[in-house]
């Protein structure tokens, strides 16, 4: 009866069951709500079966910012450590994303560039409207920088500096910036 059951389900779904398995998050592509909710039940559901360690292996253009922050905050509140592995590319609220693994804890592979960035957003309407979204866009970027400088140990004018237009980072860069620990080749390398 199992092999019937595991036949009707789709791929991704047996996909995702043997990630969770092995205690592996996948954050890929653009990060938006759906992929929130998603990282967030799997998270949950790990961190309820043991407070044993998850990998998170995060590769992501980014995209909206309360939805990586709210995978962000979620993965610092459960108990489970998180081990964060960069790959192909970390941009925008990827990194923070990515900072939310343990500080010893954050790898990244050889060719992982990253990107940081002001967030950007879109308004329109009424000029009070508009003003009114205009500063919510500095309050996050204010947000955003001190979370970098506290994370990395960079400075907040260092990252204001870096983040005021595109910032791209090699991963040999992102590690003596502090946004990883190490670069590995191999998972054998991850303790």
């Amino acid at each position: 009866m199992q092999d019937a059951e595991e036949e009707a389900a789709p791929p991704e779904a047996s996909l995702a069951a043997k990630m969770l398995e092995t205690r592996t998050i996948v954050i890929s592509g653009q990060v938006d709500e759906k992929l929130a909710e998603r990282v967030i039940s799997q998270a949950v559901i790990l961190n309820g079966l043991s407070h044993d360690p998850i990998r998170l292996l995060v590769t992501s253009q980014g995209g909206h910012v309360d939805s990586g922050y709210a995978i962000h905050d979620v993965l610092k509140f459960i108990e489970s450590p998180i081990v964060s592995i960069g790959a192909g590319w970390v941009a925008s609220i990827g990194v923070p994303i990515l900072l939310s693994g343990e500080k010893d804890s954050r790898f990244c592979l050889p060719n992982t560039r990253f990107l940081l960035h002001q967030p950007s957003g879109g308004a329109g309407g009424q000029a009070t409207d508009i003003r009114i979204a205009a500063e919510e866009i500095l309050k996050l970027r204010e947000r955003l920088n001190g979370m970098l400088a506290e994370e990395t140990g960079q400075t907040i004018e260092k990252v204001q500096t870096d983040s005021d237009r595109n910032f791209w980072m090699t991963a040999e860069e992102a590690q003596e910036y502090g946004l990883v620990s190490r670069i590995i080749e191999r998972a054998s390398e991850i303790a």
